[in-house]
């Protein structure tokens, strides 16, 4: 039945809205400003639409159209996006005025996915300011400190687990064993559910994440249409979340505040706070339904279990076919286990200098968000494009991107930007970070509110990985790796594939951190 909702909403597109499209497409040209010539219909996306580029490919290709000028035009579908080369001009955008570009585009009803559609991400003007003050106390110092015990627990058993397989099991897809990591961390961290993906391999949180989070096939088409024609897959009923992940996720929030409700149980973690907050409220007269703290806890689901596993990916390969830098990497991991006697510690762990630095430049070469979005709400005057033009009065409702990608790959900020190099975040880090030109996790207010857990959580997995095993390149490992052309952010276009093997020099000290089921955690049950 959905199949022909599809193909009924796609009919209904191309129909209805030929002349909506056709009315846009000379925009630039009239504005003078350098643009991409689009595609009728699908704009500049149509080559990733039928799978021709990449996105990351697109972005660059717009990117390098005149590397003169401070903004260019392309077509998202039908409409008409400035895409931000200049970084000054980013962060002016990102950061002084915000005020005039808070908010991201709306894609969904909220109404009708009220996961995407009532998270922080899409929340916008005082909503978005409520929520990601009543968040930010989830992801202060003190509360990382909190769960660094328990994601340290979850890294321990993981990598235990996957020191122990046997040999020929040894050839892993990491997309796969990192994505369990992350589902247990972010059940552990975030919902207070106890689960072991490697042992438990087909259990309804690990099973549906990926379903939730797969943005291929006819979910890369659906997103498109939803994002571009909302008011038609709406009233074709067309949704990015099946029902069954839906009332999922919404039956395991509600379980988990039933519990803590009826057996005073309180936790450092996201849902915890959002109780505190539905407390206060209830004082004050008013309410925070259970669907608002379910689609905060999906977003931070959704975000960690995808992005931060391909992060993963993406630095082990690195890892793997860099024997120098896994060497220095295992070297220094191994010196802190010495010094510690193995009770790694929060506040240790951010002091490993080329941990950070192969992490820092990993999201460099491999930005797993390829761009970032702004909508003015207020009409602003922005600086010329090109020497010689006029400033340029871009209208309220006007959609902006910064191309994080194109950004991160320019040999005008990087010196040899596609070589792998873990030294230019040892010797420039700082400059680096400040220079507006390095964005993994955005800009201003609305950087990813997510980014220290993200961190820690990459830096965790890699720790505890490199301390007991070594990553070398299997037959199936592409070297060099090939993007994805499917799905919307970096992928490999085959996997990310690489040889475990045990190393015969695993300090001693490390059965000071093997994992402990924590008491406090809760069994998942199924629905």
């Amino acid at each position: 039945m959905e199949t022909w909702a599809m193909i009924l909403a796609l009919v209904a597109v191309i129909v209805s809205i030929y002349y909506y499209v056709f009315k846009d497409l000379s925009y630039f040209k009239k504005i003078g400003i350098p643009y991409l010539e689009p595609w009728p219909i699908v704009g500049n996306m149509g080559p990733a639409i039928l799978r021709l580029k990449s996105l990351i490919n697109i972005i660059k290709d717009i990117y390098n159209l005149n590397p003169e000028a401070k903004y260019v035009g392309f077509f998202d579908m039908g409409k008409p996006v400035f895409f931000i080369r200049d970084p000054e001009l980013i962060k002016m955008i990102a950061v002084k005025s915000f005020d005039n570009f808070p908010d991201h585009r709306g894609f969904v009803d909220e109404v009708q996915e009220p996961l995407f559609g009532k998270n922080l991400f899409s929340l916008k003007g005082n909503r978005w300011r409520e929520t990601r003050t009543m968040l930010s106390p989830a992801f202060t110092l003190r509360k990382l400190k909190g769960m660094f015990k328990l994601m340290n627990e979850c890294g321990a058993d993981f990598t235990d687990y996957l020191s122990k397989m046997p040999k020929d099991k040894k050839t892993i897809e990491m997309k796969d064993v990192f994505a369990r990591y992350t589902n247990d961390v972010i059940a552990t961290c975030a919902f207070g559910i106890s689960i072991n993906s490697m042992k438990d391999r087909n259990n309804d949180f690990y099973v549906l994440g990926r379903k939730a989070t797969n943005f291929e096939g006819i979910q890369f088409l659906k997103f498109f249409l939803i994002r571009s024609f909302p008011n038609i897959v709406k009233f074709f009923n067309v949704k990015l979340i099946s029902g069954n992940i839906d009332n999922f996720f919404t039956n395991v929030v509600k379980e988990v505040i039933d519990t803590r409700d009826q057996n005073k149980i309180v936790r450092s973690d996201m849902i915890q706070l959002m109780m505190e907050a539905r407390d206060k409220r209830v004082e004050m007269g008013q309410e925070l339904p259970l669907i608002d703290i379910v689609a905060q806890a999906f977003i931070f689901f959704f975000g960690g279990f995808d992005t931060v596993s391909t992060a993963m990916c993406f630095t082990c390969h690195e890892i793997g076919i860099n024997l120098d830098i896994q060497k220095r990497l295992q070297q220094e991991i191994d010196e802190v286990i010495e010094k510690t006697n193995g009770n790694l510690t929060y506040d240790i762990i951010n002091t490993m200098q080329y941990l950070d630095a192969v992490i820092q430049e990993s999201l460099r070469r491999y930005p797993i968000v390829v761009f970032l979005d702004r909508v003015c709400i207020e009409d602003f005057e922005l600086p010329p494009s090109l020497p010689g033009k006029k400033p340029l009065l871009i209208k309220k409702g006007t959609n902006v991107w910064f191309p994080v990608s194109a950004l991160h790959l320019d040999l005008k900020y990087f010196e040899d930007p596609y070589k792998f190099d873990p030294e230019r975040f040892i010797k420039n880090g700082k400059e680096i970070n400040n220079s507006g030109v390095y964005l993994p996790f955005g800009l201003g207010p609305r950087m990813c509110i997510g980014n220290r857990f993200a961190l820690l959580e990459i830096k965790v997995l890699i720790f505890n990985l490199l301390a007991r095993c070594s990553l070398k390149p299997s037959i199936k490992t592409q070297n060099p790796i090939r993007l994805s052309k499917s799905g919307i952010n970096l992928s490999a276009e085959k996997g990310f594939w690489m040889d475990l093997e045990e190393r015969s020099d695993v300090h001693p000290a490390l059965k000071n951190i093997v994992c402990n089921n924590n008491s406090d955690t809760i069994k998942l049950c199924s629905h």
